[in-house]
């Protein structure tokens, strides 16, 4: 009887211990103006080979109507972290510069934070451009822009001796290796827990040795930093950080925004050269894949693949300035069947690449038809380990564990897009919305402003017209009212999900393309 109590007692324990065991590890890796189109397990007359990331897909569950919050960078980012729409911000369009201040305010929770307290390590490794809260020389004030251009290549008071005033280790990563904005973005430094890792000694020139598409901003540069070695850099980081917390009590969250394939387009040997259309920006890809490959078959390697969730995506559509005419010429659709590109409210602006690998929760091959937004990673991680958001805290995320897992109902109603110039769209089920486009971009995603005025609102029924080459606004004026109806509720209500009314930030200052629903 007594032995029989005692094999009981270490079967109870071994039990507690294998469930203390079961939070998984969770890695989001996101890629940078890579193309839902640029994978060819989405596309099926792609160009360009990625075996590695078709193998996760495979592994996993392809999501085929998932989008970004943003069809820029910055904007996206903010929504991952947060779990709230970008426009709720003071940055109302387009991106942050190497100087500009922290987007992340202090009192926001992030999911980095939520996950570190609740027992998990966290690293933030790669291309951070969210702002930073440099340190200044001389008492000298610091920056307060966002997206102003004439103060982008300000950097003479910055003093990178010191560490940041706040940056990701203020907001719940454990441990950040970052670049501060884009690869053409200066200052050219890396941030190691929220310190330059030198000081910069020179001013880079810009370059086209490579390729027209190889350029970057002249600006402050470290003896550290070579922009060819920022990508591999990267996944070095990554995968050392990996085998350090393979097998350490607490489990780990990594957030890995990779600085590719956004310009300047690097491919370094063994990939230069070695794509089958002779394509400096294909070459990138094959080298964004391999490299994936190894983290994933690291991993493997650790004995961790089966309690890790990984999470690949790309920030925003493919970008024009990447070497669009000559994928074009060799029959490359970096859009797959969609109309536009980065920048653009069109579906190639902001419909990604989107996969989850969780084995043992999620069904291999499985393929999501939902409509999901970068959101709602958020709250799917907040799902994982039960904790419950207070009122002003992931406004407008959504878990997508009902999905993931095929059990629950998922619970977005409707997906709000931006563009690059901040011009709303509004999506739900089959139908799309997008109200005053003058306001913004050509709809290609071509920085050029429109010749021609275009209707105040455009609606599109994607399930008929998935190229959005026909407005049927005058046919449907009562879709239009309905949409146009929920866009409004959920801007002033400065939420998405049910809750307390919160308020948008810098609500009352200038926001043209918002003027529609303040009337």
């Amino acid at each position: 009887m007594k032995n029989s109590c005692f094999k009981i007692l270490i079967l109870l324990f071994v039990c507690n211990v294998l469930h203390a065991q079961k939070q998984p590890n969770i890695i989001y890796i996101l890629a940078d103006d890579l193309g839902i189109g640029d994978l060819s397990i989405y596309n099926e007359n792609s160009k360009i080979q990625t075996p590695n990331l078709d193998q996760m897909g495979r592994e996993g569950m392809l999501f085929t109507d998932a989008h970004t919050s943003s069809a820029v960078c910055t904007p996206t980012r903010y929504g991952i972290l947060t779990g709230r729409y970008n426009w709720r911000t003071p940055l109302k369009e387009f991106v942050t510069w190497g100087n500009s201040p922290s987007l992340i305010q202090k009192n926001r929770l992030t999911v980095a934070k939520m996950l570190k307290d609740k027992g998990y390590k966290t690293a933030s490794i790669g291309k951070w451009h969210l702002g930073l809260n440099w340190t200044m020389k001389n008492n000298s004030p610091e920056f307060n822009h966002f997206s102003d251009k004439s103060n982008r290549l300000n950097f003479k008071d910055i003093d990178y001796s010191k560490p940041l005033k706040f940056g990701p280790n203020d907001m719940g990563f454990d441990y950040s290796y970052i670049i501060s904005a884009s690869l053409n973005m200066p200052p050219f430094v890396y941030i190691e827990n929220n310190k330059a890792t030198m000081v910069p000694t020179e001013i880079s020139s810009q370059t086209k040795k490579q390729s027209p598409y190889a350029t970057w901003i002249r600006g402050d540069i470290a003896d550290d930093f070579k922009h060819e070695e920022v990508l591999p850099n990267v996944v070095n980081k990554s995968i050392s950080f990996i085998k350090e917390n393979a097998h350490k009590e607490a489990p780990f969250f990594m957030y890995i925004p990779l600085p590719s394939p956004h310009n300047p387009v690097l491919p370094i040997a063994p990939w230069k050269g070695q794509s089958e259309i002779n394509s400096p920006y294909a070459d990138f890809v094959m080298m964004i894949d391999d490299l994936m490959g190894t983290i994933f078959e690291t991993l493997k390697i650790q004995g961790i693949d089966e309690n890790t969730m990984v999470v690949f995506a790309s920030d925003n559509g493919f970008a024009t300035t990447n070497d669009l005419k000559n994928l074009r010429e060799k029959n490359h659709s970096p859009s797959y069947v969609y109309s536009g590109y980065k920048g653009s409210y069109l579906e190639g602006g902001h419909r990604v690449p989107f996969l989850v690998k969780w084995p043992g929760k999620i069904k291999p091959n499985s393929v999501s038809e939902a409509t999901i937004c970068t959101t709602d990673f958020m709250a799917t991680c907040a799902d994982i380990i039960n904790y419950d958001f207070k009122v002003n805290e992931a406004e407008d995320s959504y878990s997508m564990m009902p999905l993931l897992t095929n059990t629950g109902d998922y619970l977005r109603e409707a997906t709000i897009h931006h563009d690059k110039y901040g011009v709303f769209a509004i999506r739900k089920g089959d139908w799309k919305l997008i109200v005053s486009p003058n306001s913004g971009i050509m709809a290609s995603g071509e920085t050029k402003k429109h010749k021609e005025s275009l209707p105040e609102e455009i609606l599109f029924n994607l399930k008929e017209d998935i190229k959005e080459k026909n407005n049927v606004a005058n046919q449907f004026p009562e879709k239009v009212k309905a949409l146009k109806d929920l866009l409004i509720k959920h801007i002033k209500k400065g939420r998405s999900t049910a809750g307390k009314v919160q308020e948008n930030d810098a609500i009352t200052g200038e926001w043209p393309q918002a003027n529609f629903a303040f009337k």
